[in-house]
């Protein structure tokens, strides 16, 4: 339990309907009540029972002044999202009345809260662990529901089950060769060998497969990067209109009007994408349009998906040499290949272009970025492109740099662990490794000693009033 008691607007700052600001700390009750009058006097908020709510006023009392109509909802310690009392204020959404409550708080006894400070005495207390805290801003933070369903499934707490599965085991195999270490002179085995061999293949395929998930759960939290690009004048900019439905990007038929890159967010289908369009590779000595190009390839070394955007009027020959050329330059790229203005082309010319060489695996797709038409079918075809796997209830997909990293470091130490079993290293230098794979899981969920330097940049980026 904390000594002060905290304060923070809870709702976003600026006009509304309604607006919450929270107090947390053993003070809350207290503090709350020499400021709320009830509306009808049947209990103050000091006699109020956990999780109800109180209609009543909050009064300036030095001036007598009422400063609005509220309600009081009212959480007792431990059962509260802290651990601590907890009262909350509704109120109406002015920023006036918002600053009025703050500052007669202040005046009362409670400091304003630092922003993720909610959440952190909830991990301090032990109301969830780190990994579950950090879930909580990735919630805030969702923008698909894609990225919402992974950012619960953390809070739920399945990724903290699975890493302290295999803390526990790896604790379990620890104590024993420590055990082996007590009664070296009797030459006693606790720890069967062959036993942890197969303990530590497993637990290294499960950090392994755990680490390689990373890239499918960062492309879900921050969007799956996808870069439109093409020669000059074939429809990026107007295809990029078109998926957002607003015109975002400038149109014009002069070669070269796309010098930067332009970036919209989309979701399709409960995933959320980053559309790039770039400016149109082609030779050029304008020394803007160029830096625009370096650009263009900087962002298609960035990107997971590449929409090539082709002129459907231009030769078979021309087509053929900008394929070979792109293919070239984008080896291990995912690619969808956009035959744009067929509405200019016949059947025959269509037909004739059906035969181009797509590499195998890419995809392609006639359509009118200007008229609208294979739209829809297109959006299909990047949803399938990028390969984003059925996520199930149970499923543990790593979302987090931080958590990635210390498997990285976790995954180190393990396949020491492997190696030492190989070479038939004594049991001190084993208990040494698995030690340090135990450490780095413990980072994760906070089961380990964690700096105060890391919760504060941990917490830092939340924000204020959770």
């Amino acid at each position: 339990m904390h000594n002060d008691t905290i304060c923070a607007l809870s709702t976003a700052p600026g006009q509304g309907a309604i607006a919450i600001i929270r107090l947390s700390g053993k003070e809350a009750i207290a503090i709350a009540d020499r400021l709320f009058k009830p509306r009808y006097p049947v209990h103050s908020i000091k006699e109020q029972r956990s999780h109800s709510v109180n209609f009543g006023d909050i009064y300036n009392r030095e001036t007598g002044s009422i400063v609005d109509e509220v309600l009081v909802s009212v959480f007792r310690e431990p059962n509260s999202y802290t651990g601590e009392d907890i009262v909350e204020i509704s109120c109406h959404g002015s920023s006036f009345i918002e600053q009025q409550i703050l500052h007669l708080l202040i005046n009362h006894g409670c400091r304003m809260a630092q922003p993720g400070e909610f959440t952190q005495r909830a991990y301090l207390d032990g109301k969830m662990d780190l990994s579950q805290a950090e879930a909580v801003a990735d919630i805030i933070a969702s923008e698909s529901a894609a990225a919402h369903r992974l950012a619960i499934q953390q809070l739920k707490g399945g990724f903290s089950k699975a890493l302290n599965d295999l803390r526990n085991e790896l604790l379990n195999f620890t104590a024993l060769i420590e055990l082996e270490l007590d009664f070296s002179e009797e030459e006693v085995e606790f720890a069967d060998r062959e036993q942890l061999n197969l303990l530590i293949d497993h637990i290294e395929t499960i950090i392994a497969k755990l680490i390689d998930s990373f890239k499918v759960g960062n492309a879900i939290k921050n969007g799956i990067p996808v870069a439109i690009i093409g020669e000059t004048n074939v429809g990026k900019s107007t295809l990029l209109n078109r998926l957002l439905h607003e015109e975002r990007a400038l149109v014009s038929d002069i070669h070269g009007t796309t010098r930067d890159t332009i970036e919209e967010v989309l979701v399709l289908e409960g995933v959320q994408f980053r559309f790039i369009d770039t400016a149109g590779i082609r030779d050029t000595h304008d020394q803007i349009e160029t830096l625009g190009i370096e650009r263009t390839f900087h962002k298609i070394s960035q990107a997971t998906l590449l929409l090539i955007v082709l002129d459907a009027t231009r030769s078979r020959e021309e087509l053929i040499s900008f394929i070979e050329q792109i293919v070239q330059k984008t080896p291990d790229k995912k690619r969808v290949f956009i035959l744009n203005k067929a509405d200019k082309i016949d059947g025959a010319k269509q037909e004739k272009l059906n035969g181009l060489p797509f590499p195998s695996g890419d995809q392609s797709i006639f359509l009118s970025a200007k008229r609208g038409d294979g739209i829809a079918a297109l959006e299909r075809l990047i949803v399938e492109a990028s390969q984003i796997p059925h996520i199930g209830n149970n499923d543990v997909i790593v979302t987090n740099l931080r958590h990635q990293e210390a498997l990285q470091q976790a995954h180190t130490a393990i396949v020491r662990v492997i190696e030492g079993l190989r070479e038939n290293r004594s049991g001190e230098f084993l208990s040494q490794d698995i030690r340090e794979a135990i450490y780095y899981l413990g980072t994760i969920t906070g089961g380990a000693i964690t700096p105060d330097e890391v919760l504060g940049t941990i917490f830092s980026k939340f924000c204020i009033g959770k």
